[in-house]
């Protein structure tokens, strides 16, 4: 056996441990023992502190910076206990009980598009517990394809994947899987993707938490090409340890719009429910994610900044002649 392959063997151990640990562990237990990693990422490691805090300042220019440490320690309670939820969603959550964890909102809307004749693009960002979503969501009834990424440990990979589709989502990797696309959407299929992911210097620019941000075109283009709407999804904590709200934050259809979009607008539009749902409860967000990353030409960088201010001067005094 290779030395990676020993190495990433332990990891996997390691791992699979830890989650045995944690899913021995009561729920309750596990939200106390968050909120202590939290302190100890947070308050005394300081684990990617400069960019939670540089995050959390462009953001929320308004907060001091105490408040600012705050909500970042939230933030990792938050991403800590996202965790244990996921390691005891197998043995929590089931098509009997689900109702005494998860509150449905608008949720019709999603019911209505998955049961219709047309092909669904089901949107999702590093919000809230998004994994859990993607289990709830195939426990339901109504399995999607998700394009994710694989891990880079395999033996980690193989195990993740057996979560994510044991209630019937199928994963569809990240590379090459384009042609698997579009067969999901000429046969009318539901596919699911995480839209808030770094496109790199040739993709989508656009607003995101007062700064620049890119995106992948795909996503507006799989819309556009085959008429199918564009549904955002989100499932936030809304109190203790597996009490969630699965919600439907917006949809936009093509078929019935009464202006149709570009490319550039339908990404506008999807970021901007992104940044809704994210203002509502911003320590469910992934600020530990730099999801800022700009590598553009300093004149490019420049040219753009000036361009979302003149437009952000726009907004206001339409604002303010309403």
């Amino acid at each position: 056996m290779r030395p990676k392959l020993v190495v990433d063997y332990v990891v996997y151990l390691i791992v699979r441990l830890f989650i045995c640990t944690v899913q021995a562990t009561p729920l309750s237990v596990c939200a106390q023992v968050s909120s202590f990693l939290a302190w100890l990422a947070n308050d005394v490691l300081k684990i990617r502190g400069k960019l939670v805090d540089s995050n959390l300042k462009h953001a929320f220019p308004d907060l001091s910076p105490s408040q600012r440490k705050k909500l970042a320690r939230r933030n990792w309670y938050h991403l800590c206990l996202m965790v244990c939820e996921i390691a005891h969603a197998p043995r929590k959550l089931h098509d009997t009980n689900w109702h005494k964890h998860i509150k449905m909102k608008d949720i019709h809307i999603q019911i209505e598009q998955a049961l219709g004749r047309r092909p669904v693009v089901v949107l999702l960002g590093h919000f809230g517990n998004f994994e859990v979503m993607g289990y709830c969501t195939g426990m339901l009834g109504f399995p999607t394809y998700t394009v994710a990424r694989p891990l880079d440990n395999p033996f980690l990979h193989r195990w993740l994947e057996e979560f994510r589709s044991a209630t019937g989502q199928i994963i569809l990797p990240k590379q090459g899987s384009a042609p698997y696309i579009e067969q999901v959407l000429d046969q009318n299929g539901t596919l699911a993707l995480l839209c808030d992911q770094n496109a790199g210097r040739k993709g989508c620019w656009v607003e995101f938490m007062n700064r620049p941000a890119s995106y992948h075109k795909a996503i507006s283009v799989f819309s556009m090409a085959s008429g199918a709407p564009l549904v955002f999804l989100y499932m936030r904590r809304t109190g203790g340890p597996m009490q969630f709200e699965f919600g439907v934050e917006g949809i936009y259809d093509p078929a019935t719009a009464d202006e149709q979009k570009g490319v550039k607008e339908v990404t506008q539009w999807y970021n901007e429910m992104l940044e809704r749902v994210v203002r509502r409860d911003p320590e469910q967000y992934w600020w530990v994610h730099n999801r800022w990353k700009d590598d553009r030409p300093a004149k490019k960088r420049e040219k753009e900044k000036q361009r979302l201010a003149a437009e952000r001067k726009e907004a206001a005094k339409l604002a303010q002649a309403a």
